[in-house]
């Protein structure tokens, strides 16, 4: 299986080790975070990036943030977790795992009040291992959830990435595609390139072609040509938030092959733990849109694309609405025809 994305390495006052996804796919460079602001500007500069994998991120940068300092009550320790946590969520708006994430990490450490601080600490590391290991334990339970809309033989086009570099271990999008491997069945990918910071070409193709998987690279703007042609199956994404009526953020550009996919008549799909619904929101209106440099478009990858001084505008993220959703996977089953109904009656109360 790919390489995990990130690890905690050491003890209390260890550091958190992940891939430079930045350097993908010509380099793969491992860097040690050593204290919660090298780990707020990893997660901003999409260093390490994908909604639960920053979540898992961000639970160990909390841990950064206090592991490695001393502290003569528990009342400082706490004024410094809190100034940590919100500081840590700030990094990006959309994604709701790395709130999440933060506030099971941050609680378990105050149910431990009274404890000592190292103590504290040690629950509050405790807890950001189990976000970890139980983010593994999902995304597997989604790529076997997964296979019941997946035939042997399918052709699935994706968009920006989904997998084992998005999460803990194994994707989830991509994680449906290795189980499928892992079981014999025949499957083929088509990876959007995913403009403007090539997540699709850069990160999904080389996890992809390092797992043995068919993969090709397609240009954003060949989606529909693709479609037409009768290429393409069904269409499977991640979702970095999903309102309580199942209308679900994804990176920029998957909007349109929702609205693509209905056109052609395939089945497009969301795959996403529970983690991910953000049940206080009740539609795809109140997600909060990160907008991100314009240098991104104008000056990808060092060279000048765009004319000196032109208006940029630069969502990372659009949301699809739920009636265009066939269902979403997630580790508690799927949800068909996703609505606040549906939503509540999978996702219950909800970890959001």
């Amino acid at each position: 299986m790919p390489k995990p994305t990130l690890d905690w390495v050491g003890g209390i006052d260890g550091v958190v080790r992940i891939i430079d996804q930045t350097r993908l796919p010509l380099d793969y460079v491992l860097v040690d975070l050593h204290n919660a602001t090298e780990m707020y500007d990893a997660i901003k500069a999409l260093q390490v990036r994908g909604a639960p994998a920053i979540g898992v991120a961000a639970a160990y940068g909390l841990v950064l943030g206090v592991g490695n300092r001393e502290f003569h009550d528990e009342a400082t320790f706490f004024e410094v977790l809190e100034d940590t946590a919100r500081h840590l969520k700030s990094a990006r708006p959309t994604a709701v795992n790395l709130r999440w994430a933060v506030d099971r990490a941050a609680g378990a450490c105050k149910a431990a009040k009274g404890k000592g601080v190292s103590q504290l600490k040690a629950a509050l590391l405790a807890e950001a291992r189990r976000i970890h290991e139980e983010d593994s334990r999902i995304c597997r339970r989604i790529g076997e959830v997964g296979q019941e809309i997946l035939p042997d033989g399918a052709r699935v086009l994706t968009h920006c990435n989904a997998g084992a570099l998005a999460t803990a271990d194994y994707g989830t999008a991509l994680g449906v595609i290795y189980r499928a491997k892992e079981i014999g069945k025949s499957v083929s990918v088509y990876a959007d390139e995913t403009r403007p910071l090539l997540q699709g070409s850069r990160l999904t193709a080389w996890e992809l072609m390092d797992d043995g998987v068919d993969v090709t690279v397609i240009c954003d703007d060949m989606a529909a040509s693709v479609m037409s042609a009768g290429k393409v199956d069904l269409v499977i994404t991640g979702a970095d938030r999903i309102a309580a009526n199942g209308d679900s953020a994804n990176k920029i550009g998957t909007l349109s092959l929702a609205v693509l996919a209905k056109e052609f008549k395939i089945p497009f799909y969301i795959a996403a733990p529970t983690s991910t619904f953000d049940l206080s929101i009740k539609t795809g209106s109140g997600i909060p849109i990160e907008e991100r440099s314009g240098a991104e478009v104008t000056e990808s990858f060092g060279r000048r694309t765009a004319p000196p001084g032109v208006k940029v505008y630069n969502p990372a993220f659009d949301v699809t609405p739920a009636r265009l959703i066939a269902a979403i996977i997630t580790e508690e089953g799927l949800i068909r025809k996703p609505s606040k109904s549906s939503v509540a009656r999978v996702v219950g109360g909800g970890k959001a």
